[in-house]
């Protein structure tokens, strides 16, 4: 068995005892949900093999109907693709596929270009590929235009935080800026190159933006969330609230990850109407972003957890710079829109 199937096998035990039958969400959602979650932090890699439906039907105890409906919601949405004979793939899911070969051929050109300089200079090629090792990458340097890059998320902290996180991989001269769905709905903004989005809202993103390259990246839990969920005590009884609905077999599914010891994990949508008698008898509360307001009602001896993300430093490199590098040698901006207008 490879590492992939190992990881798949891995996600999908995480999902089944995720999965409540019992809940107000119906499972499909729950269901669609823990796979978007698992595609988009990387626990389902790209190109992996997804089990038949009737297979991860008889796995999960669910109807073939309802997986096979989850399916064709994946695919229509761009996460899985079928292949004729082969089974059900996950997909890139993104732009950022076509916009890093479109990268790379650039590259090849530019490489191409410095060569054949190189050697009308008289320089061997082992010369050559010393001063290029050694060159600085400053686009003054290059002679390349500067970005401005849009970071769109669903809420204004943690959009923001996205933003800071992906600053210190950008070229000197690029610029980013945050604002969220609801704020890019009401006034459309203007004079960005590229939009980066958590994946699970590339297609929002696209909607929004038609005319502008889009990159979901894969976002997860941020060092300090994994640490505070490794370090529960095991009998803790956990009580986790989403502010979205259909966010809480996501944020299940991670704690059961990153807190595979902790048995006593309830799962609650902030409308539920026994929510309050259920975080009493708690020892922690584990909120997703946007729940915070729940921490007021906590008794000293209760502690609380943030479940935040944040850009995965790998997706980084191998799906957003090879996008910005393909923008970088497309056509210049069109005329800056002054943020504030659209806040």
């Amino acid at each position: 068995m490879t590492r992939q199937d190992t990881d798949l096998e891995a996600t999908i035990d995480r999902i089944a005892r995720a999965i409540d039958r019992g809940a107000s969400i119906p499972v499909s959602v729950q269901l669609r949900g823990a796979l978007e979650y698992g595609i988009g932090t990387g626990d389902v890699a790209a190109g992996t093999r997804l089990p038949s439906v009737r297979a991860l039907a008889a796995r999960l105890g669910l109807s073939p109907v309802t997986v096979s409906g989850v399916y064709a919601g994946l695919r229509e949405a761009g996460y899985i693709e079928g292949r004729v004979g082969s089974g059900t793939f996950v997909t890139g899911g993104d732009a950022a596929g076509p916009a890093r070969r479109a990268g790379l051929q650039e590259l090849e050109r530019r490489i191409a270009e410095l060569v054949r300089l190189g050697q009308g200079l008289g320089l061997s090629p082992a010369e050559i590929a010393l001063r290029v090792s050694s060159a600085g990458a400053s686009p003054e340097v290059a002679g390349a235009r500067r970005l401005r890059l849009l970071m769109l998320g669903t809420f204004r902290d943690a959009t923001a935080f996205y933003a800071e996180e992906i600053r210190p991989h950008l070229a000197p001269g690029d610029t980013i800026s945050a604002l969220t769905v609801e704020e890019a709905g009401a006034t459309p903004p203007g004079g960005f190159d590229l939009v980066v989005t958590p994946r699970t809202l590339t297609g929002e993103a696209r909607t929004l933006f038609p005319d502008l390259p889009v990159v979901g990246i894969t976002m997860i839990p941020t060092e300090t969330t994994r640490v505070a969920l490794a370090t529960l005590p095991p009998e803790a009884q956990v009580a986790a609230v989403s502010y979205f609905d259909d966010f809480l077999t996501l944020m299940k599914t991670g704690i059961m990850r990153f807190a595979p010891h902790v048995t006593q994990v309830e799962a609650l949508v902030r409308s539920d109407p026994e929510l309050a008698a259920r975080l009493a008898e708690a020892d922690v509360l584990i909120h997703s972003t946007g729940a915070e307001y729940l921490r007021a009602g906590l008794r000293p001896d209760q502690t609380a957890i943030e479940y935040r993300h944040t850009p995965d430093g790998r997706a980084i490199r191998a799906e957003l710079l090879p996008a910005i590098a393909a923008c970088r040698a497309g056509e210049p901006q069109q005329e800056e829109t002054r943020l504030e207008d659209h806040r």
